[in-house]
């Protein structure tokens, strides 16, 4: 094994981002998804390209920094995650996202 994150498309496509900027940004084709860390935009292309049999025209990724949070006399902090908003040719879409 090799260990390399190309190997696996699905351990560079996360999770989807569910939020209403995310669903707005739909009606423009684009998709929002939490990837790992490692992942640069081109793995981040292979990966959607092969999960969803789609063609991505481009891949715009952020890094966001988990908050501080506190509980009383507990703190703790949330995760850092990385986000790619990844737009699709026209007449693509991925199915996960539909509305219904």
């Amino acid at each position: 094994m090799s260990g390399s994150i190309k190997d696996h498309p699905r351990s560079v496509i996360l999770a989807p981002v569910v939020s209403e900027k995310s669903y707005s940004l739909i009606d423009g084709n684009a998709y929002t998804f939490v990837v790992s860390r490692r992942a640069n935009k081109t793995e981040i292309r292979q990966a959607v390209e092969s999960i969803w049999d789609v063609k991505v025209i481009r891949v715009n990724t952020l890094n966001r920094k988990g908050k501080n949070k506190r509980f009383r006399f507990t703190q703790g902090k949330r995760p850092d995650t990385k986000r790619a908003v990844v737009k699709l040719a026209e007449g693509d879409k991925i199915e996960i996202f539909e509305q219904g």
